[in-house]
């Protein structure tokens, strides 16, 4: 795993945001409205993606009672800490989207251009901000460096979830940004239960469950 603070992690996540944004520009204005993802529509889909960006400035120089965090790996261990099936799980995943509609919402008219201006003022204040700077996210405490590879791994997922719902190539620029979510996922995966399935199908050994997730 690329370790915190590095400069390849401030490369991946502008790999991560170029992606994103050149998927957003490539949506046409009459497909918003279509199925995404769940019960999201494409709309959805680019607001509750575009919030790893906004995150960025609302967490960004904030500190919170909440214990600190090693690094983005425990993040999502915290984050999805809560058992599928769940009732604190269903909570979790109603506000998610929930959210995620209002953010498609507040995109406006023209999202595209609403992103590309989200993304432009997000890598100048990435660029300006300071390694460990304190972040307050909602897992916990942790440094801008630490941060910056989950809102990545956001980025990354649901660049790809839209160009799968609207049969979109893959951008080259978000290939590190892949590569980077991958060893990144890994390392959530070894920490968890399932971690020898998640080898044995890495491996071609077996398949995994429906709706297997490491997050």
């Amino acid at each position: 795993m690329v370790a915190p603070g590095s400069a390849d992690v401030r490369e991946t996540f502008h790999c991560a945001v170029a992606g994103f944004v050149s998927l957003v520009d490539a949506v046409p204005p009459s497909r918003l409205s279509e199925a995404a993802l769940g019960s999201w529509n494409v709309r959805d889909l680019i607001g509750h993606a575009s919030r790893a960006l906004s995150t960025i400035e609302s967490y960004c120089g904030r500190t919170t009672d909440a214990s600190s965090l090693a690094g983005p790996a425990e993040y999502f261990a915290r984050i999805g800490s809560a058992p599928p099936g769940s009732d604190a799980r269903r909570q979790r995943d109603a506000g998610i989207a929930r959210r995620g509609r209002q953010a498609g919402e507040g995109l406006g008219d023209c999202p595209a251009a609403a992103v590309r201006s989200l993304a432009e003022r997000v890598l100048a204040f990435v660029d300006a901000t300071a390694d460990d700077t304190l972040v307050a996210s909602p897992a916990g405490q942790m440094t801008l460096a630490g941060y910056l590879p989950t809102r990545t791994f956001e980025l990354v997922v649901h660049a790809l979830d839209l160009a799968t719902a609207l049969a979109l190539p893959v951008p080259e620029a978000l290939r590190p940004a892949i590569a980077a979510s991958t060893m990144l996922a890994a390392e959530i995966a070894a920490a968890l239960p399932t971690a020898p399935d998640v080898l044995l199908a890495l491996c071609g050994r077996r398949g995994l469950p429906q709706a297997f997730s490491v997050v």
